[in-house]
């Protein structure tokens, strides 16, 4: 995904009539939403439905062509209204999205897609049914960064993939109703089922993690992931951390890359450095073990990254998935393949820190 491809997303919802569009829920990710679909130039934003029809109203302040209510009926009844966004808790995903599917609306869904698995195989399996576009908000994997990270790992221009290492953590905020795996994993699992090459994917998760201030759940956990090809990813998320961090580092065969996201000076620098194994062949078989190993120090890049606001590439995204007919990058599917491991992840934590394996074919 480059700016080439982000351009001519927009030219489809630019040149094509302005869709209708829902959102449902005004709570922290709502507000977000109703900007982007007022702002976008693809986009008709006719509703905001929420259960406190005040709070929906605050938010919408001077958009006044913007209709407020507690009626989600009256939303999925309106013709007008081709599709719904839906930033709501986890637990009402299934119903709220449901509901729309069955009515015909297109469907964009808040991380993650639903509250189990089961529940996003039910949503997945309408809308394909239907023939109606489900994308899961996957936010992160529209940020410029993002994008050249994958465009860099899927051109090979890292080599072959060895490790990737995520570190999400900074202080608060702590949840009632979730632990720290399903409040931030969610993000860097996105994002790497999002970089990953065809064909190479996480087959099996082992989880550890604690509760060290009686939460009634981890408030600090560490997610092992193991790929097909024998690679390993690792995933930190933590509630208690003083300081917050956002990187991800991702170790290739040729080079390594590292994304600071708090970084905006420097988000992304690849290093051609590393270790290299020479086979007994290239040096003779009677060379000791040692002299097998080589490491390599050569420069590092800082590739230049223009900045644009990711919900606006996300929601663009969405619009030209459905006047494109096709499936938008981060598609129910790949709500699903999240969702596998977030389950997986929580057995494990159950049965302290086992490897369980993950659903294949999604």
């Amino acid at each position: 995904m480059d700016l080439t491809d982000r351009e001519k997303r927009k030219q489809v919802t630019q040149t094509s009539k302005p869709l209708g569009v829902a959102v449902v829920g005004a709570g922290y990710w709502g507000p977000n939403l109703v900007r982007n679909f007022q702002a976008g130039e693809g986009f008709r934003l006719r509703w905001l439905c929420d259960l406190d029809v005040e709070r929906a109203q605050r938010v919408l302040g001077s958009y006044s062509t913007v209709q407020a209510t507690s009626d989600y009926a009256a939303v999925l009844a309106d013709p007008e209204v081709t599709a719904v966004a839906v930033a709501t808790p986890a637990g009402t995903h299934l119903d709220i999205a449901l509901a729309a599917l069955r009515a015909g609306k297109h469907v964009l869904v808040e991380k993650p897609l639903a509250a189990t698995y089961a529940d996003g195989l039910r949503l997945v399996t309408e809308a394909e049914e239907r023939g109606l576009t489900l994308m899961c908000d996957h936010t992160y994997c529209y940020t410029p960064a993002v994008g050249h990270i994958r465009e860099l790992v899927r051109s090979g221009e890292l080599g072959e993939i060895h490790f990737v290492d995520s570190v999400r953590i900074n202080l608060g905020l702590v949840q009632k109703d979730i632990d720290v795996m399903w409040d931030l994993a969610p993000h860097d699992l996105s994002i790497l089922d999002f970089i990953l090459p065809a064909g190479v994917e996480p087959v099996a998760v082992a989880a550890h993690g604690a509760d060290p201030i009686g939460a009634g759940q981890a408030c600090v956990a560490y997610l092992t992931l193991q790929l097909n090809t024998g690679a390993i990813a690792h995933v930190h998320v933590n509630w208690l951390s003083p300081t917050k961090v956002r990187t991800t580092m991702v170790g290739g065969s040729k080079r390594t890359l590292v994304w600071d996201d708090l970084n905006p000076a420097q988000r992304v620098a690849v290093f051609d450095r590393g270790v290299d194994l020479a086979s007994p062949q290239e040096i003779g078989a009677d060379e000791r073990r040692d002299m097998l190993i080589s490491y390599r120090s050569g420069d590092m890049v800082a590739p230049a990254i223009g900045e644009k606001e990711a919900l606006r590439s996300m929601v663009e995204e969405f619009g030209a998935a459905i006047t494109g007919r096709r499936a938008p990058l981060t598609d129910g599917r790949a709500g699903l393949r999240v969702l596998d491991i977030l389950e997986a992840a929580s057995r494990s934590l159950e049965f302290k820190g086992a490897v369980v394996g993950l659903r294949a074919g999604h």
